[in-house]
């Protein structure tokens, strides 16, 4: 084969692989124009992209020319080298291959070789501003914060839009003079002869010193230009007590950036004066002066200052910037509105009565964790094997008069659980193609078998509460959608089981983008990388094809830009099922606030996303108009964003403030509830997050949703809260509440306990329940039995100035059992009572007045397994251990006095020695499970017990 042909089959493969690599990037971006064009957010696409490729198209130019043009002006050198002829430092060189070389090398070619290097380099440097054009449009469209930094007194859009922007510029800027610089010096070097450092100045000529001195006088303005944006940069100082900017910062910091602005400002003068005047000296003292005041300003006169006047003075000096990172701390979390309350305690105890006049807080306490629940629900609701919950939901919808929180889950379809057999490629896109209704069920009610007693159920969705109303059950877009489908098709789509026969529909919705042409379904068989889409006889000109259905993939897709909260939620509204989605505006720009992660330190949960289930529809809402950077988003993309005065009641009605938004919160209340500096600086009054118990590992609290009635309100309404302890306590000591509902949708309480009080935390009465022998011998021998005890949540419910804690006991067997609500455990302060529902319990602890933990049946099937008589053994350990003790005192008591002889009986000490033995041992036989040696052990400390107390008679 000839070198020609060789030489066009490469050129040919080479045209080839970058034809394939076009079509097919051009067949992703046109499909992902009509995605966006199915969305009505052409505008959103193009402003996207085009300002994407524009700028990086715009840095590429700017590089090349740049770095073009700096080459052009070292072609002189090497012309005149390659005209040299007989000169032994370039036979050195290039040795016997010098003419060769420089016979090709001609000016032509040479421009050439810079014409693509500089393009090869510009377009290198383009890709690294891929994310820039956010930066650059949010600058463009700034809005102002109205609220300046303490110590510039800069709006705070300055930091959070202006000066990325300025620290881009700046950035690019001086990596194209050092790009530049290295690149000709190396030329001059190479061209010139130079060998060493001593011959840079005799053989670098005057054009190349000039050239070089040019790039080096650009870099410093830009260096100049770093350090005064590196004094704003003191306000996101990590250092000190605070994140901020500290006494240091200000007045050494700060001082030394304005000294080495001037300082570089002075030097690149220098460069030019010694340039035209050829007389170094000012530019010799300019760079020592730089060096010598960068290491004093950097490092010596800060530390200095931090040592010997901050450390000694700490309180004193920093006391106005720990003033301020708490004021923008506050502020940057929506914390700085948070309305602070005593909740007194009421001194009467709380009768039953006076509990039942808040009938719907306790209607609905949430006796079912989400957690069993999702399991419960994929066993009694999925119905077959290819529907399953990936998730439960918490809300509330008024049912009649009634206010009910309520738990439920899409019914979404899997399309990975089909069948092995059926796992084609027509059951996956044109058959099974969307999940249908959700299940529903009443957040404090539960039925007598343990299960959910269901307000939504089975398949096709059955009714059972006349208030809810559901006319189109199906879900296209979900959770679990994360296939393309293809609908309106000639092949009907598997809509439900019925019996033996499968019931089938078409769809008659808006979603998916049509393939009504031979080149859309060559397009998206590309893209999809198939050949069925365009070979299907199924397919026809109505036909609409659905891809990115997954929510959260979509969310993402349409707004990139936006951070996302982690759980979206199923929301039925006039009949139609939607997901409500949270996003939230963040940077990690704002002056003195503390960072809640490495990178961000301010939050808002400014937008809500409104997905339509069967339309795959995405509805932008602006619910906090006062979020400057939502505003900005809103100036840029305006055909992507709507007005939250848009929003339906029907979907207003069911926005929930969201967890990931208050754990945030309250991570940082924490702390930042001191807003007394001093009291900050010595963390006096730090808060924490307690802990609870589930299945046996101690996790934190999360925030929870509660129906509950705010003191002060005359209605319950639907709440997030979370409790706090002290630090290294275990009391607790005050919770936080973020309202739902209607107008007050937003605003943050907090409730402080008196300090004089002891009011439980979570994690001392997971102890308590821990420590009451009849209630943790009845979950042990559950236990023993083969079943999971899984204990729920511990909610604490603040209610007319007291304070319940309710924690469900659910059962499942251990071999994939359902999940069953089988106790109740309710603590009103110091008592405990476990019963079969939350009405038992509460009239056992306000209405009857019942001393034991448990009911007598629980106590008798207690006795009968481990074969203990508890009442007369005593069996309650705390009981046997109040013994002891009256024995130890007795025996301390009679202990002679010193110089008398007389001792205690020895058959009395042999037997308290005996009688504590054997209480230690039927401890740990009750830690190991083994109920029958603790009843005998038990048996045996009862006849020691009578003995010694006959002895004492």
């Amino acid at each position: 084969m000839s070198k020609t042909i060789k030489f066009f089959l490469s050129v040919f493969a080479i045209a080839a692989i970058l034809l394939i690599i076009f079509i097919s990037t051009g067949a992703n971006i046109y499909t992902d124009w009509l995605w966006f064009k199915e969305l009505n957010f052409e505008k959103t696409f193009t402003i996207m992209f085009l300002s994407n490729f524009i700028l990086r198209l715009l840095i590429g130019a700017i590089f090349a020319a740049v770095i073009y043009l700096n080459l052009h002006f070292t072609k002189k050198p090497i012309k005149q080298f390659i005209n040299i002829k007989s000169d032994d430092r370039v036979e050195n060189l290039f040795g016997e291959e010098r003419n060769q070389i420089f016979e090709w090398l001609n000016k032509k070619r040479l421009n050439l070789i810079y014409v693509f290097s500089s393009l090869i380099f510009g377009f290198l440097f383009s890709s690294i501003s891929s994310n820039s054009w956010k930066i650059v449009l949010k600058f463009l469209n700034k809005t102002e914060f109205n609220s300046a930094d303490p110590i510039f007194n800069n709006d705070i859009s300055f930091y959070v839009f202006s000066l990325p922007f300025y620290t881009f510029l700046r950035e690019m800027g001086m990596v194209l003079v050092v790009i530049s610089l290295i690149l000709v010096g190396a030329i001059y070097i190479v061209f010139t002869g130079i060998h060493s450092f001593s011959e840079i100045s005799d053989k670098l000529g005057s054009r190349a010193k000039k050239h070089m001195s040019i790039l080096v006088f650009v870099f410093l303005l830009f260096k100049a230009w770093d350090y005064r944006l590196q004094m704003y940069n003191i306000l996101f100082s990590p250092e000190g007590v605070v994140f901020g900017a500290g006494y240091t910062n200000v007045n050494a910091d700060l001082l030394g950036y304005r000294i080495l602005f001037v300082t570089v400002i002075f030097v690149a003068l220098a460069v030019l004066y010694s340039l035209f005047k050829n007389n170094y000296k000012p530019l010799v003292w300019g760079i020592g002066a730089w060096i010598g005041l960068s290491i004093i300003f950097t490092g010596v006169y800060p530390a200095f200052v931090q040592q010997y006047s901050v450390e000694p003075n700490e309180i004193d000096r920093e006391e106005q910037y720990i003033e301020n990172n708490i004021q923008m701390t506050l502020e940057a979390y929506g914390l700085d509105e948070v309305q602070t309350q005593d909740f007194e305690l009421a001194e009467d105890e709380l009768s039953y009565d006076e509990l039942m006049e808040y009938e719907t807080v306790v209607d609905n306490i949430r006796l079912w964790d989400y957690r069993p629940l999702q399991t419960t629900y994929n066993q009694l609701q999925a119905l077959r094997q290819y529907y399953t919950f990936q998730d439960i939901d918490i809300d509330r919808y008024q049912l009649g008069d009634d206010y009910t929180q309520v738990m439920l889950g899409a019914r979404e379809l899997d399309q990975n659980a089909l069948a092995t057999q059926a796992q084609t490629w027509v059951n996956r896109t044109l058959k099974y193609t969307h999940g249908l209704g959700y299940t529903m069920s009443p957040a404090g009610r539960v039925r007598d078998n343990g299960q959910p007693e269901f307000l939504v159920q089975d398949i096709p969705p059955q009714v059972n509460n006349q208030n809810i109303n559901i006319d189109n059950p199906s879900i296209y877009y979900g959770e679990k959608t994360d296939n393309y489908v293809i609908v309106n098709t000639n092949e009907t789509e598997f809509h439900y089981p019925s019996g033996d026969q499968n019931v089938y529909i078409q769809y008659d919705g808006t979603g998916g983008v049509e393939i009504s042409n031979i080149f859309r379904k060559a397009i998206y068989g590309l893209r999809f990388n198939t050949m069925k889409i365009l070979l299907s006889d199924d397919i026809n000109n109505q036909s609409q094809i659905m891809y990115d259905r997954n929510i959260h993939q979509r969310v993402r897709k349409a707004a990139p830009f936006l951070q996302y909260d982690n759980d979206p939620y199923l929301v039925n509204a006039e009949g139609r099922l939607f997901w409500i989605y949270d996003a939230y505006t963040t940077t990690g720009l704002y002056p003195y606030s503390q960072p809640f992660n490495q990178s961000q330190n301010y939050i808002r949960n400014s937008i809500k996303v409104v997905v339509d289930a069967y339309n795959g529809t995405l509805d932008y809402y602006i619910i906090d108009e006062d979020d400057p950077i939502a505003m900005t988003y809103s100036k840029i993309f305006d055909d992507l964003f709507k007005s939250g005065d848009q929003m339906p009641d029907s979907i207003r009605q069911h926005l929930r403030y969201p967890q990931d938004l208050f754990k945030i919160q309250t991570q940082i209340y924490r702390n930042y509830h001191m807003e007394d500096p001093v009291v900050y600086y010595n963390r006096e009054d730090v808060w924490a997050i307690p802990q609870e118990n589930y299945q046996g590992t101690t996790i934190d609290v999360e925030p929870y949703y509660i129906m509950n009635q705010l003191p002060g309100e005359e209605e319950a309404e639907f709440i997030l809260m979370t409790p706090f302890t002290p630090s290294n306590r275990d009391n607790m000591i005050a919770w936080m509440a973020a309202r739902n509902d209607g107008e007050h949708y937003g605003e943050l309480f907090a409730y402080r306990f008196p300090k004089d009080q002891l009011v439980y935390g979570p994690s001392q009465i997971e102890s308590r329940i821990d420590q009451e022998s009849e209630i943790s011998q009845l979950l042990s021998l559950w236990s023993q039995r083969g079943s999971d005890v899984i204990r729920g949540n511990l909610l604490v419910i603040p209610v007319n100035n007291s304070v319940l804690y309710v924690e469900p006991i659910f059962l499942q067997a251990e071999n994939g059992g359902i999940p069953e609500l089988r106790r109740v455990i309710v603590s009103y302060k110091n008592q405990l009572i476990m019963r079969e529902n939350l009405e038992e319990a509460l009239r056992a602890m306000f209405e009857e007045g019942e001393g034991l933990a448990v009911p007598e049946e629980d106590v008798e099937e207690l006795q009968e397994e481990t074969g203990v008589d508890l009442e007369e053994t005593g069996a309650d350990v705390d009981d046997v251990d109040l013994d002891a003790e009256e024995d130890q005192s007795q025996q301390e008591e009679q202990t002679p006095e010193e110089g008398e002889t007389e001792l205690m009986p020895a058959s009395s000490a042999e037997l308290i020695s005996e009688a504590n033995d054997l209480y230690q041992q039927a401890q740990q036989n009750l830690q190991d499970g083994d109920f029958a040696a603790y009843g005998e052990t038990i048996t045996e400390l009862g006849e020691i017990l009578n003995q010694l107390s006959r002895t004492g008679e």
